[in-house]
Protein backbone atom coordinates (compact mmCIF):
# COMPACT_ATOMS: atom_id res chain seq x y z
CA UNK A 1 0.00 0.00 0.00
CA UNK A 2 1.23 3.46 -0.87
CA UNK A 3 1.04 5.89 2.07
CA UNK A 4 1.80 9.55 1.53
CA UNK A 5 0.63 11.13 4.79
CA UNK A 6 2.01 14.36 6.22
CA UNK A 7 1.32 14.77 9.95
CA UNK A 8 0.80 18.53 9.43
CA UNK A 9 -2.08 17.98 6.99
CA UNK A 10 -5.72 17.78 8.05
CA UNK A 11 -7.38 16.16 5.02
CA UNK A 12 -6.92 12.68 3.62
CA UNK A 13 -8.05 10.50 0.74
CA UNK A 14 -8.18 6.74 1.17
CA UNK A 15 -8.15 4.84 -2.13
CA UNK A 16 -9.95 1.50 -2.04
CA UNK A 17 -10.73 -1.29 -4.46
CA UNK A 18 -13.79 -3.49 -4.09
CA UNK A 19 -13.21 -6.70 -6.11
CA UNK A 20 -16.87 -7.67 -6.68
CA UNK A 21 -20.31 -6.11 -6.52
CA UNK A 22 -21.53 -6.10 -2.91
CA UNK A 23 -24.66 -5.21 -0.99
CA UNK A 24 -23.59 -3.65 2.30
CA UNK A 25 -25.45 -2.27 5.31
CA UNK A 26 -23.87 1.08 6.16
CA UNK A 27 -25.00 1.62 9.75
CA UNK A 28 -28.09 3.81 10.09
CA UNK A 29 -27.61 5.16 6.56
CA UNK A 30 -29.14 1.96 5.11
CA UNK A 31 -28.29 -0.96 2.84
CA UNK A 32 -26.78 -0.20 -0.57
CA UNK A 33 -25.43 -1.93 -3.66
CA UNK A 34 -21.81 -1.05 -4.42
CA UNK A 35 -20.33 -1.76 -7.84
CA UNK A 36 -16.99 -3.47 -8.18
CA UNK A 37 -14.31 -0.86 -8.80
CA UNK A 38 -12.05 1.81 -7.40
CA UNK A 39 -13.28 4.25 -4.77
CA UNK A 40 -11.85 7.14 -2.82
CA UNK A 41 -13.05 8.23 0.62
CA UNK A 42 -12.32 11.78 1.75
CA UNK A 43 -12.00 12.63 5.43
CA UNK A 44 -10.48 15.09 7.85
CA UNK A 45 -8.62 14.96 11.12
CA UNK A 46 -7.91 18.22 12.92
CA UNK A 47 -5.22 16.40 14.91
CA UNK A 48 -3.55 12.99 14.80
CA UNK A 49 -4.16 12.36 11.09
CA UNK A 50 -1.79 9.38 11.14
CA UNK A 51 -3.80 7.67 13.88
CA UNK A 52 -7.03 8.34 11.98
CA UNK A 53 -5.86 6.83 8.70
CA UNK A 54 -4.27 3.88 10.51
CA UNK A 55 -7.64 3.22 12.13
CA UNK A 56 -9.43 3.41 8.78
CA UNK A 57 -6.93 0.97 7.27
CA UNK A 58 -7.54 -1.64 10.00
CA UNK A 59 -10.24 -4.28 9.62
CA UNK A 60 -10.78 -5.25 13.25
CA UNK A 61 -12.40 -2.29 15.01
CA UNK A 62 -15.63 -1.00 16.47
CA UNK A 63 -17.84 0.43 13.74
CA UNK A 64 -18.12 4.19 14.21
CA UNK A 65 -18.04 5.83 10.77
CA UNK A 66 -19.72 4.91 7.48
CA UNK A 67 -16.33 3.82 6.14
CA UNK A 68 -16.04 1.22 8.93
CA UNK A 69 -18.97 -0.70 7.41
CA UNK A 70 -17.57 -0.50 3.86
CA UNK A 71 -13.94 -1.25 4.72
CA UNK A 72 -14.19 -5.06 5.23
CA UNK A 73 -15.30 -5.49 1.60
CA UNK A 74 -12.38 -3.69 -0.01
CA UNK A 75 -8.62 -3.33 -0.08
CA UNK A 76 -6.88 -0.07 0.76
CA UNK A 77 -4.54 0.68 -2.16
CA UNK A 78 -3.22 4.12 -1.18
CA UNK A 79 -3.61 6.94 1.31
CA UNK A 80 -2.81 10.56 0.47
CA UNK A 81 -2.99 13.57 2.80
CA UNK A 82 -3.68 17.18 1.86
CA UNK A 83 -3.40 20.56 3.59
CA UNK A 84 -6.66 22.10 4.90
CA UNK A 85 -7.30 24.20 1.78
CA UNK A 86 -11.05 24.70 1.26
CA UNK A 87 -11.95 21.70 3.43
CA UNK A 88 -13.01 18.10 2.99
CA UNK A 89 -16.24 18.90 1.14
CA UNK A 90 -14.34 20.83 -1.53
CA UNK A 91 -11.78 18.02 -1.79
CA UNK A 92 -14.58 15.45 -2.13
CA UNK A 93 -16.21 17.60 -4.84
CA UNK A 94 -12.92 17.72 -6.76
CA UNK A 95 -12.69 13.92 -6.69
CA UNK A 96 -16.36 13.66 -7.67
CA UNK A 97 -15.44 15.34 -10.96
CA UNK A 98 -13.44 12.15 -11.72
CA UNK A 99 -16.33 9.80 -10.92
CA UNK A 100 -19.68 9.60 -9.18
CA UNK A 101 -20.94 9.74 -5.63
CA UNK A 102 -22.64 6.35 -5.32
CA UNK A 103 -24.34 6.89 -1.94
CA UNK A 104 -25.67 10.29 -0.91
CA UNK A 105 -24.42 11.45 2.51
CA UNK A 106 -21.84 8.62 2.86
CA UNK A 107 -19.25 10.10 5.21
CA UNK A 108 -21.07 13.41 5.08
CA UNK A 109 -23.77 13.20 7.74
CA UNK A 110 -22.39 16.32 9.45
CA UNK A 111 -22.24 18.58 6.38
CA UNK A 112 -24.32 19.70 3.42
CA UNK A 113 -22.38 18.14 0.55
CA UNK A 114 -23.49 15.08 -1.46
CA UNK A 115 -21.01 12.64 0.02
CA UNK A 116 -17.39 11.83 0.71
CA UNK A 117 -17.16 8.47 -1.07
CA UNK A 118 -16.52 8.58 -4.82
CA UNK A 119 -16.62 5.72 -7.31
CA UNK A 120 -13.80 6.61 -9.68
CA UNK A 121 -14.38 6.13 -13.41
Amino acid sequence: MNWNVNENHTLYAIFLTIPADETIKIGALGTFHFEKGDYVYIGSAKKNIISRVERHAKLDKTKRWHLDYFRPYCKVTAIQSFPEGDGECALAASFAQKGTIPIKKFGASDCRCDGHLVLLT
